[in-house]
Order: structure tokens, then sequence, then C-alpha cells
């Protein structure tokens, strides 16, 4: 167990064979992949950001410059980007000279002036007022208070990624100033707080479903002794999975959590019915524990076990899926469910023995 990790990628559960998944391979390997992440900068004013556009630009293109040098992270995609390839193009075509800023050299002023320019120049165009403008809004919104920075990285998983968001975070925090909010976004911090809340979903459901389940058996047998005898054998199942989990190296995951809440709804149903039947047949034996256990044993023995098969069967066909997800499901559930076949056909008779002392079992 101490072994089980929580870590999800997006696309962890696509067959390696996949087309999707290699080419996705194929651009963390040449490319540093293509998962986005969105970096958006609020100047807090309406027009704020043509304001402050020359501190902006440069600020953009300094934190550009700390994200190209992180591993796993491309260079982003901003306005800023947008000014250095125009200075490019309007001032020649030598990368190593003119792609840089506008007025870099000169000043602010000078990077005002050619940001109208630009921006007249596009407007003018047929093309740009058609293309060009409409890749610019995507970058700025129409009150000039938004901007945003684009970056493509590779699919690290959950476990890398809060590390890698507080790198950019940090850097970004270094370079503007508390007259900007900025924010981090995308489709990897939405799949990273997704997976957390599915994880921290599955503690609380186990432990509603241990209080509830505790609840029943209260209200059912009146006994806190046959209440711990009922808990017990179906407590030992979900360790014993998530032992399996560690060792197979099979990650707490979206699609892995729900095997904990599936099987034990299914185990405890198997508990309540050998609890039931011996609470029946307990006063035929004279409230003789060990003749009441022996006689609940042959009379429900072979149903549960043919019920826990019949269950197994239909979860183990899951295994013939592609989809990892669905095959870990199938293959796990099932060993749960026959762990937990075996601890309430020999664990809870054995607790129900150990406490036959107490009267108190059969009220």
């Amino acid at each position: 167990i101490m072994r089980l990790r929580s870590v999800g990628y997006i696309v962890d559960d696509l067959p390696k064979s996949d087309r999707v998944y290699q080419d996705l391979t194929y651009f963390e390997t040449h490319f540093k992949g293509i998962m986005p992440l969105e970096i958006l900068i609020d100047a807090k004013t309406r027009r704020g950001l043509q304001k402050k556009d020359y501190k902006l630009f440069t600020a953009m293109d300094s934190l550009a410059e700390a994200i190209a040098s992180m591993e796993h992270m491309n260079r982003p995609l901003s306005i800023a980007e947008g000014m250095k390839i125009g200075n490019l193009a309007f001032q020649g075509n030598d990368a190593d000279s003119n792609y840089r800023l506008p007025g870099e050299m000169t000043g602010p002023t000078a990077t005002r002036k050619f940001w109208s320019s630009l921006k007249q120049r596009l407007q003018d165009s047929a093309a740009g007022s058609s293309n060009t403008l409409k890749a610019l809004s995507r970058f700025i919104d129409t009150s000039r208070r938004y901007t945003r920075m684009s970056v493509n990285m590779a699919d690290v998983g959950t476990e890398k990624l809060p590390t890698m968001l507080a790198r950019v975070d940090s850097a970004a925090h270094r370079y503007f100033d508390t007259s900007y909010t900025v924010t981090l976004t995308g489709t990897g911090i939405t799949f990273l707080e997704g997976s957390k809340f599915i994880i921290n979903g599955l503690k609380e459901s186990i432990l509603w479903a241990f209080a509830l389940i505790a609840v029943c058996m209260l209200y059912l047998f009146r006994s806190f002794r046959i209440l711990l005898c009922s808990l017990i054998p179906n407590l030992v199942p979900l360790v014993v999975t998530a032992g399996i989990m560690g060792w197979a190296g099979v990650p707490l995951k979206p699609s892995t959590v729900l095997i904990f809440s599936i099987a034990l709804g299914i185990a405890v149903d198997i508990t309540i019915r050998f609890l039931v039947n011996y609470r029946q047949v307990l006063p035929d034996h004279q409230e003789n524990v060990e003749a009441a256990v022996l006689a609940t044993v042959q009379q429900t023995g072979l149903s549960i076990i043919y019920t826990s098969l019949v269950l197994v069967a239909g979860f183990i066909i899951f295994c013939a899926s592609r989809f990892g997800g669905t095959f870990a499901l199938g293959w796990l559930t099932s060993v749960t469910l026959l762990v937990a076949t075996l601890t309430n056909l020999v664990l809870l008779p054995v607790l129900l023995l150990f406490f036959r002392s107490s009267k108190r079992l059969a009220n």
C-alpha cells in the first residue's frame, strides 16, 4: 500500500498502439508536447494594456524566455511574440538582429509607434482584417484589459504537474508586478483539479459508506460487537486490493478509484445476507453461537459463492477492453469480490465465534 501512487495522465488509458497516443508521444519527443497551458494576464482596468504596452511586452517576453528554458515546456505564444515577428518582417529578415521587441534598443516610445503602425497596417489590409486581426483577437480582448500567453507542454502527469505550475507561477510573479493579476488555466490544470476532486471524493465516499453501513448494522442487530464483526470483513478486501495495486504498479486515477466504492457495496450485501441468516437460525439452536454459525455457513455459503462467481464473471468481461481504465476496473473488482467472499465465509464466522461469550450478539 505504501507503494500506491496517485498519478494520472490525460491519455493514460489509451492503448499504447493507438494512433492518438503514438502521435502525442511523437510530439512530446520532438516538440515537448502539445498539452495546452494558458496564462491569463489581467491589467485590472479597461484599456489597461494600452497604457502599459512597453512594460507589458517586456514582462511577457521575459516570462516566455523563462518558460522556454523549463523542461517539458515550449516557448509561449503571445502578443509579444507577434510584435517580434512583426518587427522582423518590417525591419528585415535578419533574425539575429531584428527578432526582438521594437524599441528594445530605443525605448518605449518606439514600441508604441510600432504598435500603432502595426494595427493600422492590419486594419488596412484585407487579409489582415479577416485573418490576422482575428488571430490577434485571440490574444487580446476587445476591452484591452485581458491578454494571454498560450504554452504547449508535455503530458507530465498529475504528480509532476503541480511542481511545474508552481515554477511558472513563481516566474510570472517575478516579472509582473501587483498592477497585473496573472492566472494559470487550461486543459492541464482542469485535468489536475478534476483528478484531485475525484480522489478526494473517493476518500469521503468510503468514509460515508462505512458510516452509513455502521448505522444500518446498529439498527438491524443492536450490537456494537456485531458491528465490528461486519465492518472488518469488508475492510480487508479494500486493503488487499490497495496492496495489489501498489505491488502491480496500478496508480490511483479517475478510472481506477471507482473500484473501491463498487466492491464495497457488493461485499456489504454478502455480509448482510450472512448476518441476517445467522440471526434467524440462532434461536433455533438455543442461542448456541457455534451451532448457529455452522448452520449459517451451510445454508448461505453455497449461494454466496455462486453469487460471487456470477459477479466476477460479469466484471472479468471488462478485461477484454483495450481501454486501460475499463481493463483495470474488471480485474481489480474481480479480485476484490473474491477476497470479500473469502473474508465473509471465513473471517466473519471466526469473529462471531471469537465474541460468542457475549449473548448480546443475539440481540
